[in-house]
């Protein structure tokens, strides 16, 4: 009698367990479809805008420097901005302000060529220019003035913050060797023009020659 009691208890336990194994295994498993976010793809840049927008802002540091415009580079320029100048020293943003507002650059003329804006994305770009410095001069205080006339290549890193282009980096070095500035080829002198052959003097009239005289008549011998 015990051992049918212990029989049957095995099974009911055998019984129960297989139940709750089916019970836990038969349940869905659902997937949290919201766990997952699509990322949406990133707007195409407008390379045109872009290149004209940053080759505006290139093209007015001449005016900048002329006109010590520091409200200007405060808006250009980025507070982390890194600057490498061309003697190797490291510079920043609050030593630009001061070296343009206060004069300490200046020139006869500056002129820029050669931007090329390589667009990285819609919110990054690197720019590089060639600039030809005449009559340029960089005066600290409390220094003496330093010609820095010349040929100059830089390269300039531009990131969009707030919907504004600022300037995070920038660096630049002298060219050594410039190409030397193309003369224009003299004008070709004009071959002399020929002179025409001096015309032939006539001959001199042939004079007739002398009539030739007869010969005197014969005479006749009397018969």
């Amino acid at each position: 009698m015990k051992r049918h009691v212990t029989v049957t208890a095995v099974f009911v336990a055998l019984g129960a367990l297989i139940t709750l194994y089916f019970g836990c295994t038969s349940q869905p498993t659902t997937t949290n479809t919201n766990s997952v976010a699509l990322a949406s793809p990133e707007p195409t840049p407008d390379k045109a805008a872009i290149e004209a927008e940053l080759t505006k802002i290139e093209m007015d540091w001449p005016r900048i420097i002329k006109e010590k415009d520091g409200a200007a580079v405060r808006k250009i320029e980025a507070d982390d901005l890194v600057l490498v100048y061309p003697d190797g020293q490291i510079g920043n943003k609050d030593r630009d302000i001061k070296d343009i507002e206060s004069g300490a650059l200046s020139f006869d003329s500056w002129e820029l060529s050669d931007i090329v804006v390589k667009v990285l994305d819609n919110d990054a770009a690197v720019v590089t220019l060639h600039a030809t410095v005449k009559g340029g001069k960089y005066k600290p205080a409390d220094s003496k003035a330093q010609n820095i006339s010349g040929q100059y290549r830089s390269v300039d890193t531009f990131v969009r913050r707030n919907g504004q282009w600022q300037m995070i980096a920038s660096a630049t070095v002298p060219i050594l060797n410039p190409a030397p500035a193309a003369s224009a080829s003299p004008a070709m002198k004009a071959t002399p023009e020929m002179k025409g052959t001096p015309e032939r003097k006539p001959s001199p009239a042939t004079k007739p020659s002398p009539a030739t005289k007869s010969s005197p008549k014969a005479t006749i011998s009397p018969m």
